[in-house]
């Protein structure tokens, strides 16, 4: 696999932004790990979390070989504190996530493949939100979503900072001075616009028993399959880290991935 690190510029962000790309790679000889590569190969959009940036998913997961012994291409952007929100004041990151990065990782990767079949959405934490909202946003767009340990409830989130000024202001910036969860930021609301898709994407959800997220995984894997054909939910113990993530990620994409397709 080769890792690239990307500076490019966002017409969407107005700004240079960066994203670490894995592509897969043909190799001989290599100890430890063998890889292939096709003209056009699957692309996964890997979300960090809050505390997080484009290089952390490589620097405490083995995402390279995961994605190895499937050939595929996975695209790490970065996008601050913005809760993959085109915000009130600040950066349009939806936007960026959903219509920019693609078209720019086509353009400059043209391995990708721009088939929905081909492309997979993933995340943790903050990024778990983001993958979730791109697929109940967009469900025909994406063939599968990995959510780990999400926050899926804004509102949640909402009533744990009340009491805390700088937060208060945080958000402020992402949801407006008068802090209303809109429908396009609320994953419920948009789970319930969703008439039962003719292009249904794959959904794993997973959470450690000992997350402080826990229920909140619980209920919208429950809520999830009410719409959704292929969605597995899965639990261990576990807390909010990247020994939790690390296990789970490679479950994730054995779930959403059809195993048919799968590099040999």
């Amino acid at each position: 696999m080769a890792l690239l690190h990307v500076s490019f510029y966002s017409g969407t962000l107005e700004r240079e932004t960066q994203m670490d790309v894995i592509l897969p790679e043909a190799t001989r000889g290599l100890i430890g790990m063998e890889g292939t590569a096709a003209r056009q190969c699957r692309t996964l959009y890997l979300l960090h979390g809050m505390s997080d940036d484009q290089t952390t998913w490589q620097r405490r997961t083995s995402i390279e070989r995961y994605a190895a012994a499937y050939g595929l291409a996975v695209v790490m952007p970065t996008t601050e504190l913005g809760w993959y929100t085109d915000m009130y004041r600040g950066e349009k990151y939806f936007t960026f996530i959903t219509r920019e990065l693609p078209a720019v990782c086509r353009d400059l990767f043209p391995m990708m493949s721009p088939r929905r079949e081909d492309t997979y959405v993933a995340g943790l934490s903050m990024g778990g939100y983001g993958a979730l909202k791109c697929a109940l946003t967009y469900p025909e767009r994406y063939a599968g979503c990995i959510s780990l340990s999400a926050r899926c409830s804004v509102q949640n989130k909402l009533k744990l900072i009340e009491n805390d000024p700088e937060q208060i202001r945080e958000w402020r910036a992402i949801l407006g001075e008068d802090l209303t969860v809109k429908p396009e930021n609320d994953l419920y609301a948009l789970l319930a616009r969703i008439q039962k898709p003719a292009a249904s994407p794959r959904f794993y959800v997973a959470c450690g028993t000992e997350d402080f997220l826990y229920s909140e995984s619980v209920e919208m894997a429950a809520a999830l399959q009410q719409t959704f054909d292929h969605v597995e939910y899965e639990e261990w113990p576990g807390v909010h880290d990247w020994v939790f993530w690390d296990a789970a990620i490679p479950r994730g994409l054995i779930s959403v991935l059809p195993r048919e397709e799968k590099a040999e």
